[in-house]
Parts: C-alpha cells; sequence; structure tokens
C-alpha cells in the first residue's frame, strides 16, 4: 500500500520538528498506542493495539529515524508483529514552512501479512487513512496555536499544549 498527503498544520515548522520528535506528542497522536519509549536518538519501542474491520490487533515494534534533516525532515520506518500478523513500512516526511504555518508533506509505503492480510486490500487502505487522518488530527491539535481569550472564555477543548511547553 502507499500513500501520500499534505497536512497544514498552524504552527511554525521548528515547533512541528519538535513535536514530531517528542515520544509523549507521538504517544497521544498515534491511534491505538499504549507506549512508546525512546530508546535512542533515531530508535523507539512501541506497543500499539488497532482494530481492522473484524481483527483487533496488538502490535509490538520497533520505530527507526533515519535520513535526518532538521528541522525539514527525516525517514521514519517501522516494523510490528503480533497473533494477527505483522506490518512493516516507512514514511519520508517533509516539513514545508510558510506564513507561520507548516505544511507537512509525506509519502507512506506499508505492507501487511499474516490474518490481517487476509482481510483484503480495500478494508486495510480504508483503515490506514482513517488511522492516518486520526493521528494528524490529534498531532494538529497537540502543536497548534495557543487559544485566544475568546476560545478560553467558552470553554472549549484546550489545544496547543506542547506548543505552549516548548515556548516556555
Amino acid at each position: 500500500m502507499d500513500m501520500t498527503g499534505t497536512q497544514h498544520i498552524d504552527s511554525p515548522r521548528d515547533v512541528v520538528w519538535a513535536a514530531l520528535n517528542d515520544v509523549e506528542v507521538l504517544r497521544q497522536s498515534i491511534p491505538g498506542c499504549q507506549s512508546i519509549e525512546k530508546v535512542s536518538d533515531t530508535e523507539m519501542n512501541a506497543k500499539a493495539t488497532l482494530k481492522v474491520g473484524p481483527v483487533k490487533a496488538a502490535f509490538t515494534g520497533k520505530v527507526t529515524l533515519s535520513d535526518l534533516d532538521p528541522p525539514n525532515g527525516y525517514t521514519i520506518t517501522g516494523e510490528g508483529s503480533g497473533a494477527a500478523g505483522f506490518a512493516k513500512g516507512s514514511a519520508v516526511v517533509r516539513l514545508v514552512e510558510g506564513a507561520g504555518a507548516t505544511n507537512l508533506n509525506y509519502e507512506v509505503k506499508a505492507q501487511v501479512g499474516g490474518k490481517l492480510a487476509q482481510l483484503g486490500s480495500r478494508l486495510i487502505d480504508a483503515t490506514a487513512k482513517k488511522l492516518t487522518a486520526e493521528f494528524f488530527e490529534k498531532f494538529g491539535e497537540a502543536v497548534a496555536p495557543p487559544e485566544t481569550a475568546a476560545e478560553a472564555a467558552t470553554g472549549e477543548k484546550q489545544k496547543g499544549w506542547f506548543r505552549r511547553l516548548i515556548k516556555k
């Protein structure tokens, strides 16, 4: 499966870059992520549980960052396995800044095997697109600009916690 796209994020590139390298932001953004721990500057171990159609799959795996070009982007590669099969893939991530916002461009290549592969490519592709959208929604909320006083007064959901944290 191959997937490409662009996500517009209303934060400067350095904030987005910092968030892409922060395990807590990633843990909160990755759908089904139970834990993620940094082993080194370029390696992380993760556990996630995902529902793909009728199959609930728990994965344990390793994530590696390569081709680091701060704050412009990197290649992220992951491999995970569990009782329902395996998943592996990579994504080239490029950050392009303009007018105080950032476009995050990505090119993903992924492969699944085992019970998951038996579900069919349409179901897997649809699930991958849904999980990608969910990741970017949560990630965008984490790095969004701090809320205005008017938003705070209306009691809307607090956003941009990561950005406020690194501005201190």
